[in-house]
């Protein structure tokens, strides 16, 4: 009788549980046994371990094999554990030291031939394993991926080679951890939108405090410019943020896209996605666009286009910041830590208060398009501002007069240094004593700001939004205190409001 133990971690949405897998070897008829709630493809590994060791030139026992995956309730998917349990079946036969797996996590598919095949989601285990000290033994393929998050990366190409290395025969050179450097900035500049300072200033604003924004104009007016230059505004992921987002693609199965390493994800669906689509689901289940939009701007073009229904599920994570997803194979949450930013036309034409075009919808037509976005979900975006069509005096601006996204993004970035400072989060996450605090709002804002909810019938989650947003604009002009004029701005910047 023999007994191995490795360690190994399953996958949870982005989470790493910690699984023991124990190889017993014992006298008896020959069976191989997987047992602690493995699906399918983990009990199939049977006979691709039994392949790839014959492959590769090891003996498979003619013994009862047990092996079991710990903890038992836990369910175990996917191959990520056939390495493991071949290497727990050569330990048992003492091919090498037991001893040379203490310190190490192991992941991996084996091929029939023995070779290594890459397992998706390995960037939120060797995370795991790092903060534990671990060393972690994984397939070539995973290497680059394994080394964005690990301090220590043994990466080989088949059996035999992790074998050679743990019986001390052939050494495979560790990989240390990877230390990408930031990228440069996103192509799309501010500086290439003639006019529309009001929108500009919008933006600015939303990027500074992390706020939700929606643009209203006729087409051919810039929304979508001004949304795709909202990450060249903003200040640069850290390189925790960065693997947070890369753990997401990690997840889906994708390679981690090093070029562009710390630049904030722009995430764009077509009004045609489903709600699975914009908050995942399907088998796993799987994140969707608001999950690999986190610490980045999920961008909904044409936002009444889309299903109600599909609107209606991004109501949550906007407030929680992540998202939990049940289906009948498991449960999942995911980190929806986004920025939203829709645009939309006036109108079902597009030309409602347009100067140069008329529109030729009616009432009825305007509420009904207008009503495809429900007074809970509106209220949740911070700014609601009007992109009107620019002269063409203005279109032939010179680019040497216009801010350029380097310009902006420096007083963002100070802004968001203030945020940091004085609550360690940002002005759109704030709530309760934490808002009041920052604000430290005078007599006149009080009275203003309650005019202003009795006249446009703002709720209280409106209320505290108009705090927030004029708590950002107080920032960016590097004020301690709010003041009338900035709750005044906060206030403009809500046109829907005005309009309901």
């Amino acid at each position: 009788m023999s007994l191995a133990i490795l360690h190994c971690r399953a996958q949870y949405g982005t989470d790493a549980p910690p699984v023991t897998i124990e190889v017993f070897l014992s006298g008896g008829l020959p069976v191989f046994t997987i047992v602690g709630m493995a699906e399918t493809a983990v009990r199939e590994s049977k006979d691709r371990v039994r392949g790839a060791l014959l492959s590769s030139g090891f003996e498979f026992p003619q013994q009862r094999i047990t092996v079991s995956l710990g903890p038992a309730e836990m369910k175990k998917t996917g191959g990520r554990y056939d390495l493991a349990i071949a290497l727990g079946i050569l330990a048992a036969k003492k091919q090498f030291p037991k001893t040379a797996l203490n310190d190490c996590e192991v992941y991996g598919e084996l091929s029939l031939n023995g070779n290594l095949r890459a397992v998706p989601a390995i960037l939120p285990a060797v995370l795991n394993a790092d903060a534990t000290g671990r060393k972690v033994i994984v397939p070539k393929d995973n290497e680059a991926e394994a080394a964005l998050a690990c301090t220590n990366v043994i990466a080989a190409t088949s059996l035999t080679e992790i074998v050679a290395h743990l019986a001390g025969r052939e050494t495979i050179a560790v990989t240390e951890k990877t230390h990408l450097p930031m990228m440069d900035p996103a192509s799309n500049d501010l500086s290439d939108v003639r006019g529309q300072q009001h929108a500009k200033r919008a933006l600015e604003i939303a990027a500074a405090g992390g706020h939700n924004l929606l643009l209203i104009g006729p087409p051919g007016t810039g929304k979508s410019m001004l949304a795709r230059r909202l990450p060249g505004i903003l200040p640069a992921m850290s390189n925790k943020e960065s693997l947070q987002t890369a753990a997401i693609d990690s997840v889906l199965g994708m390679p981690v896209a090093v070029h562009g390493w710390r630049q904030r994800p722009f995430r764009s669906p077509h009004h045609t996605a489903s709600a699975a689509a914009l908050v995942g689901g399907g088998p796993g289940p799987r994140p969707g666009e608001i999950s690999r939009a986190h610490n980045g701007v999920l961008f909904l073009d044409e936002l009444p286009e889309f299903n109600r229904s599909a609107l209606e599920v991004l109501r949550e994570p906007l407030e929680t910041g992540c998202i939990t997803i049940s289906r009948a194979g498991g449960q999942a949450e995911y980190p929806a830590q986004f920025q939203l930013i829709a645009a939309m036309n006036p109108c079902p034409c597009g030309y409602l208060g347009d100067r140069f075009a008329d529109c030729r919808c009616s009432a009825d037509r305007v509420a009904a398009y207008r009503r495809k976005i429900s007074g809970p979900l509106l209220d949740r975006i911070d700014l609601h501002v009007e992109v009107l069509r620019p002269s063409t005096a203005i279109l032939r601006e010179s680019p040497g007069n216009v801010e350029t996204s380097a310009v902006v993004r420096q007083r963002v970035e100070a802004a968001w240094q203030l945020q940091w400072r004085r609550s360690g989060l940002s002005n759109a996450r704030l709530d309760g004593d934490e808002l009041n605090a920052a604000c430290q709002a005078d007599d006149a804002c009080w009275a203003l700001l309650e005019n202003a909810a009795e006249r446009f019938n703002l709720s209280a989650r409106a209320h505290q939004r108009v705090l927030r947003v004029s708590r950002t604009i107080a920032d960016l002009g590097g004020e301690h205190k709010i003041t009338p004029p900035h709750v005044a701005e906060a206030l403009l910047l809500r046109c829907m409001d005005r309009q309901n």
